[in-house]
């Protein structure tokens, strides 16, 4: 050491992160958490010493569990959101496939908010939260409606295309827990799936049928 230099100067300095990448910080430690344990089991200490922050500088940012929670999930949202946004000029069915993909790079690069936004039953999604989740799923239902060229489901293709996306977020979470199937099988898998689906719809609505000339 240098004489004359105390032990508290010759510290390095403490790296300082901007607001934004603090939260960032904070909200993916969270969502690690939260993914893997229901909400009411996660404490504010939990994401602290998971974040290597203080219990007070979690409360400084998000003043409480139920907030760090909300927003946590938002963000998780957002990102997957924004690779759902429609990339236009192929047939129906590539269109499809191809934002199959872009889905899952998000459940493969951002595991823990993926899992996070979909863990739990129907009493975890009430209110703020419930929002957020159905927000996505409205998100999706919409883009498959835009690739299919279609304006306004019907009631029965209403049904089909929600319960395919229900499909797609359990094929997501199982190959997250097992990952034992190759992520393009299982992507051709699941649109596979869906004219499989169609094709059952359309015995019930000849709109359906038509469509489903269409994307032949």
């Amino acid at each position: 050491m240098t004489p004359g230099k105390s032990a508290e100067t010759a510290r390095p300095a403490r790296r300082r992160l901007s607001v934004d990448r603090r939260r960032e910080e904070l909200m993916a430690a969270a969502l690690e958490l939260f993914s893997t344990r229901d909400a009411e089991d996660v404490s504010i200490d939990d994401v602290a010493s998971a974040a290597g922050a203080s219990r007070a500088l979690v409360y400084h940012y998000f003043g409480g569990k139920q907030e760090l929670y909300v927003a946590a999930l938002r963000s998780a949202a957002e990102q997957l959101e924004s690779r759902l946004r429609p990339h236009e000029g192929g047939r129906p069915l590539e269109e499809l496939a191809s934002g199959l993909r872009r889905y899952f790079d998000f459940v493969e690069e951002h595991a823990a908010g993926f899992a996070a936004l979909l863990r739990g039953g129907p009493a975890n999604r009430a209110g703020e939260i419930g929002e957020i989740v159905d927000g996505v799923r409205q998100r999706l239902f919409r883009l498959i409606l835009r690739q299919m060229r279609v304006d306004e489901a019907s009631p029965v293709l209403r049904t089909t295309l929600r319960s395919w996306i229900a499909s797609v977020e359990t094929a997501g979470l199982d190959w997250l827990e097992h990952r034992d199937i190759e992520r393009p099988t299982l992507e051709k898998m699941l649109v596979d799936h869906m004219v499989a689906l169609l094709g059952v719809a359309a015995a019930y609505d000849s709109d359906v049928a038509t469509l489903l000339e269409r994307l032949a």
